[in-house]
């Protein structure tokens, strides 16, 4: 097919009242001509900006030269050099903001579309069981590496890569982290997409332990020191989650966004034939903005609900991708902008039968840089809702922190580390991800479990 090199070739979706009620996968991807022909719109340029712009500094240009020329399986190995996790980080990463954001077509035109170019590589490879290449000798030193998120397997594979022995210690009973548990199966298939990663992780001589909690079943000093490990990898996330602290908030059918998406995806209360204790409700109401908060309000959709969003700030300070909200929008949930709940009210058995909040308007910036929302008095309603769900960010469960000596944390509750190379105020133990930023996006994590995984094999390499 032929492609105007000035326009994205469009991707396949399903249709918005369709996707509405099923848990398939919204966007279709690329085939084999569509993704020839949008490679075409590349200009391999000498010094490619999109690069800079991906935290794992893939070869761009590279890769979609070879998708260019028929060459999937190669293409493949290009980016594999770079990244553990293709498939997924062709789907949920926000390449707008980072790689296509650099991509120098999209001065006069759409920047290409590298998401959904490496997603039909990784699709493509996998169909075809093209695996990454294991090292041929090892290092004969061994790394611990706490959590199978994003971050740990990153870190995980890199350090396969070099030849060192490694071993995952993840605290629930399925590996993954937030691909499995957070990420709705509409964004990101678990058995055809993650499930798949982790094979192709574990196929470098990667183990992973799951149902261990690091901290409680053994620490980190005992990895070290009972345990042989001659370092350890933090990449626990950041899984507690935040609530607002106003009346009611402890009532029958209020949900952090983390607990309600975690029973969605882990105990399959999207599939008929599971019978997952989780209140779908009839009308919702998810508070926040983000990423994760269309991900819970989607998925509320999906188990049947009308959905509201209640969002303090106007749509120009949505902090969620600009795709997540457009595909919201699509499947009809509505958006309450400006809005801020103040109080949950209860009935006399103690279950939610509303949320009353306040209108709210922008002020001065805060120190974000986003204009701070203020109360507009007397502009007092009510939302006749029987679930809400809290999306507010979440903090480092303070577990790994607290029993583990000498390992520095800030204010917020987040392991200190440096950007370059992870390294903690701890010798030997190195942190990465959500454990050290808060809350962030799949690809950042990714990215600082890789700086990690340099920094491990300089400091095992002395």
């Amino acid at each position: 097919m032929e492609a105007d090199v000035l326009k994205k070739v469009p991707v396949r979706e399903q249709e918005p009242k369709v996707r509405a009620a099923n848990f398939d996968e919204v966007c279709l991807g690329y085939n084999k001509e569509e993704a020839m022909a949008e490679a075409v719109r590349c200009l391999k340029c000498k010094n490619p900006q999109c690069v800079k712009g991906c935290p794992v500094n893939i070869d761009i240009p590279g890769f979609i030269k070879e998708v260019e020329e028929g060459n999937f399986d190669e293409a493949y190995h290009v980016i594999n050099k770079y990244s553990a996790l293709p498939a997924v980080c062709g789907r949920v990463c926000p390449q707008e903001s980072q790689c296509e954001a650099k991509c120098i077509r999209g001065i006069k035109g759409d920047a290409v579309s590298i998401g959904k170019l490496e997603r039909f590589v990784a699709d493509t490879a996998r169909e075809n069981g093209i695996k990454p290449v294991a090292p041929d000798t090892k290092k004969g030193k061994s790394v611990a590496v706490i959590g199978s998120g994003p971050a740990g397997l990153t870190c995980a594979g890199d350090l396969a890569k070099l030849g060192y022995d490694v071993t995952i210690f993840e605290a629930l009973h399925k590996a993954g982290g937030v691909l499995s548990y957070g990420i709705p199966e509409f964004r990101l298939p678990k058995g055809k997409v993650v499930d798949s990663e982790i094979e192709n992780v574990k196929s470098l001589g990667v183990k992973i332990e799951t149902n261990v909690v690091i901290g409680k079943a053994v620490t980190i000093d005992e990895l070290l020191n009972e345990e042989g490990f001659d370092a350890v990898f933090i990449g626990s996330g950041a899984g507690l989650p935040r609530f607002m602290g106003i009346p009611g908030e402890n009532a029958n059918g209020v949900f952090s966004a983390n607990e309600y998406l975690t029973r969605s995806n882990l105990m399959k209360a999207f599939d008929d034939n599971y019978d997952t204790p989780i209140v779908a409700g009839k009308k919702v109401a998810v508070v926040g903005g983000g990423n994760v908060a269309m991900d819970a309000a989607r998925t509320a959709l999906r188990l049947g609900a009308d959905v509201h969003i209640v969002y303090r700030r106007s749509e120009a300070e949505l902090p969620a991708r600009v795709e997540e909200v457009h595909h919201a929008k699509e499947e009809g949930i509505i958006f309450d902008l400006l809005t801020n709940p103040i109080e949950i009210i209860e009935d006399e058995e103690g279950n939610v039968k509303g949320m009353k909040c306040i209108r709210m308007e922008l002020g001065e910036p805060d120190e974000s840089g986003r204009r701070s929302p203020v109360e507009i008095a007397g502009s007092e309603f009510v939302i006749d809702v029987d679930t809400v769900i809290m999306s507010l960010g979440t903090s480092p469960n303070p577990l790994i922190s607290s029993t583990t000596e000498g390992l520095e944390i800030n204010k917020r509750k987040c392991i200190v580390a440096e950007e370059s190379d992870g390294s903690t105020s701890k010798a030997a133990v190195y942190a990465g991800g959500d454990a050290v930023t808060g809350a962030a996006t799949v690809i950042l994590a990714m990215g600082a479990g890789k700086a990690a995984a340099k920094g491990i094999d300089e400091f095992l390499s002395k």
